[in-house]
């Protein structure tokens, strides 16, 4: 379709479990254009907005990429996972019953500003050309370098223990799953990331974005305008 050829920025609302490819894909057999691409993975268990540029507009990809982001989420206390997420199961099960209010407030507060955080090893960061997650599938020792990530605001938002619910902003490259994994560990009873939404990229909202399936209605009523128009 031409407009789509020519270049247009699409906000979807990656549904769960599908993978940032599966949705691209998804964009590029709807639209019929082959040069597709999105400006910034999310993990299979994470929902929310995904910036899907294409023609022309797919060179705007990496400004997007760089923009402060916000997500919603969740932690589970108590526990903690290989993956750092619920891709593994939960293990080293531990108490949480001496983690006050105030515990959680002040350690949150840690995790605020300019700092090192390190990636998970289970990541698609590469190390020698191999990604991390493939090594660590394999078995072979991964050490993950740490790197310097900016978090805004790291907000809780609701606590029902041993979930704790979450708001941040912060900056490219900050791994949400790292930061669950090091907020129980700082809190000496473990914890992983248990749900997670992409709410903001810079001034793009997932309020404003299209689902897969809403998005596959407006090109079927453009290619229903585009051949009234046709036969008139």
């Amino acid at each position: 379709m031409q407009p789509f050829l020519e270049g247009q920025v699409i906000l979807i609302n990656k549904p769960l479990r599908w993978t940032s490819f599966d949705a691209v894909k998804k964009v590029r057999i709807l639209t019929g254009v082959s040069k597709v691409g999105h400006a910034g993975t999310l993990d299979p268990l994470a929902t929310g907005l995904l910036i899907i540029c294409t023609g022309k507009f797919t060179k705007k990809i990496n400004g997007y990429m760089g923009m402060e982001k916000e997500y919603t989420g969740s932690i589970t206390l108590g526990a903690c996972t290989p993956t750092f997420d619920l891709e593994s199961e939960p293990e080293n099960i531990q108490s949480t019953e001496n983690i006050t209010a105030e515990k959680l407030l002040i350690t949150a507060e840690k995790f605020t500003g300019n700092i090192m955080q390190v990636p998970p090893i289970h990541s698609a960061i590469k190390k020698d050309g191999k990604k991390l997650y493939e090594l660590a599938r394999k078995g072979k020792e991964v050490i993950a370098e740490p790197r310097p990530v900016t978090i805004s605001v790291f907000e809780l938002t609701k606590i029902e223990m041993p979930v704790v619910y979450f708001r941040v902003v912060c900056s490219t490259g900050t791994y949400i799953r790292s930061l669950a994994n090091d907020f129980g560990a700082t809190l000496g009873c473990g914890g992983y990331l248990s749900s997670l939404c992409r709410t903001k990229i810079g001034d793009f909202s997932v309020g404003d974005a299209y689902t897969l399936e809403t998005f596959e209605q407006y090109i079927q009523y453009l290619k229903r305008s585009s051949e009234g128009q046709a036969n008139t």
